[in-house]
């Protein structure tokens, strides 16, 4: 987890819900086998030789049938104006062009790779990616459209949010279950794991991804992957119960810690450039030195798996929250544990620091949010329940407004003390697995269980000023105001537009 507070100036906004709506039922039509398998049996079994031979012989009775004499007349003279070739041809059966055969066709013709999504772990199947070709070539079949020659005002608006650059990458999609996601502290890489146990990296840009390796780590799925401070090496942590630290550049294992905890491990955390903390399914906690062979500390104060760590710049604390809905406060030089809240009726399930590391923020999977004073971490200070969905990640935008996702699918930004819902940033079809923010702070990536990874831009937050506790504001609205990263748009905004044009008039 990164918090970025230096944004750069932003660029006009880009709104592309135009454009992501179209990838997006493309994105659905490519995926669903079942139409595509249905396709091919009826034009296997409407071009049968039975079929052929059955037109074959209606032919021969219609012109059998044919009794009128100026008719017999006009077919003689037209068959002897006929040259041999010509002859032939016409007596020869009309066929269909076999699946097999049209489909070798469309892959000549579209054998340029020019679409947005990478795929890790297998390659797709034939009509899966014929369907792909095509949608390449109508995309770039609208590029060569121009505005001005069309009249209509909402065609002219389509081809222009097509042709409008992103201001995002173009998703990744893997056919292994993505169980997290990481960006590299300097470079546009993003470290993604699997279920399989591999970590596959990708270079990330808006035109599009480019896969760059894949990392066979551990013989069970990978459940964490964080990058060193320097970006060199990558941690990972299994439910093989191993940890390993592994270079970037030459995949080289450079250390190894085998059954490193008793139970299955859930996370890990870089404190500093040497020293990282584990949780594993039982509820305890380790920290590690990359320069020792062992563990330098370990802590077992709650029964339920730890669902989150988290330290603040200064890296004196060690937080971590459990799915026993216990908030526990650790010490790591004196090496003891601080404080531990008390007990929650609900998972606590993520976290994050805020207000200039004043504020601890700790998400639960009933939606609700709790405000812990610094210092003051054996009970919350404030809640807010706005979201009402159980939320398992949250990432730090700024220092006064976090993302926060879960099962519901849908990421929103939450402004921190006093607590407000801003809106929707994205949204996935099926429960979010996890989120992360990129090194500039202007975007993050989610990942959900579709097997998807989808980057949002929101370097838009840097315009949000300060909100004071008695300002009035509208909690329906809010929570559903789609922000400009949202694949959808407000229809308030389109009403807007309208109230444009008539004032203009």
């Amino acid at each position: 987890m990164r918090l970025h507070q230096n944004f750069k100036n932003p660029d006009d906004r880009s709104d592309e819900f135009i454009d992501d709506e179209l990838v997006e039922e493309v994105e659905e039509m490519e995926n669903d086998e079942d139409l595509l398998d249905n396709d091919a049996r009826y034009m296997q079994a409407s071009d049968s030789e039975d079929d052929v031979d059955n037109r074959d012989a209606d032919f021969q009775l219609d012109d059998d049938s044919e009794d009128s004499s100026e008719f017999d007349e006009m077919g003689e003279n037209t068959d002897e104006t006929l040259s041999n070739d010509e002859r032939d041809n016409a007596n020869k059966p009309l066929v269909r062009p076999r699946p097999s055969t049209l489909n070798k066709n469309i892959q000549t013709e579209t054998s340029d790779d020019g679409g947005g999504t990478e795929s890790c772990g297998g390659g797709r199947k034939d009509g899966v990616d014929n369907v792909a070709d095509i949608t390449k070539s109508i995309k770039s079949s609208v590029f060569e459209l121009k505005e001005e020659d069309e009249d209509d005002e909402t065609v002219r608006a389509i081809i222009a949010a097509i042709k409008k650059p992103r201001s995002s990458p173009p998703e990744i999609k893997l056919e292994d279950f993505v169980t997290d996601i990481c960006f590299h502290p300097e470079r546009d890489i993003i470290a993604v794991a699997t279920i399989s146990g591999d970590v596959c990296l990708y270079e990330y840009s808006n035109q599009k991804n480019t896969l760059l390796r894949t990392i066979e780590v551990h013989a069970k799925a990978c459940r964490d992957v964080q990058f060193t401070e320097d970006g060199c090496y990558l941690l990972t942590c299994s439910k093989d119960k191993s940890i390993m630290v592994t270079d970037v550049e030459t995949e080289k294992l450079k250390k190894f810690y085998e059954n490193a905890h008793e139970d299955a491990i859930n996370k890990l955390h870089v404190i500093d450039a040497n020293v990282f903390a584990t949780g594993d399914d039982a509820g305890t906690v380790k920290l590690w030195d990359l320069r020792m062979k062992n563990e330098i500390f370990g802590l077992k104060e709650v029964e339920d798996y730890i669902t989150q760590l988290l330290t603040n710049d200064v890296g004196k604390l060690l937080f971590a929250t459990s799915g026993g809905g216990y908030l526990s406060t650790i010490n790591i030089a004196a090496r003891k544990l601080y404080v531990q809240s008390e007990p929650y009726e609900e998972e606590l399930t993520c976290m994050g620091i805020y207000r200039g590391d004043s504020k601890l923020v700790v998400g639960s999977s009933k939606g609700n949010l709790y405000t812990f004073n610094w210092g003051q971490f054996g009970y919350h200070s404030d809640k807010f329940p706005g979201v009402k969905a159980s939320m398992s990640e949250m990432i730090p935008i700024t220092d006064r407004i976090a993302c926060v996702a879960g099962e519901e699918g849908i990421i929103r930004a939450v402004h921190v003390a006093p607590f407000r819902n801003l809106g929707i940033v994205g949204q996935h079809t099926m429960p979010i697995e996890s989120l992360d923010i990129s090194n500039n702070g202007e975007l993050i990536a989610s990942s959900s269980h579709n097997n998807d990874v989808r980057f949002w831009n929101v370097k838009y937050f840097e315009d949000f000023g300060d909100i004071k506790y008695n300002e009035k504001h509208n909690a329906y609205k809010e929570k559903h105001h789609n922000l400009p990263s949202s694949k959808f748009t407000n229809a308030s905004d389109f009403f807007s537009d309208l109230a444009k044009e008539n004032n203009d008039e």
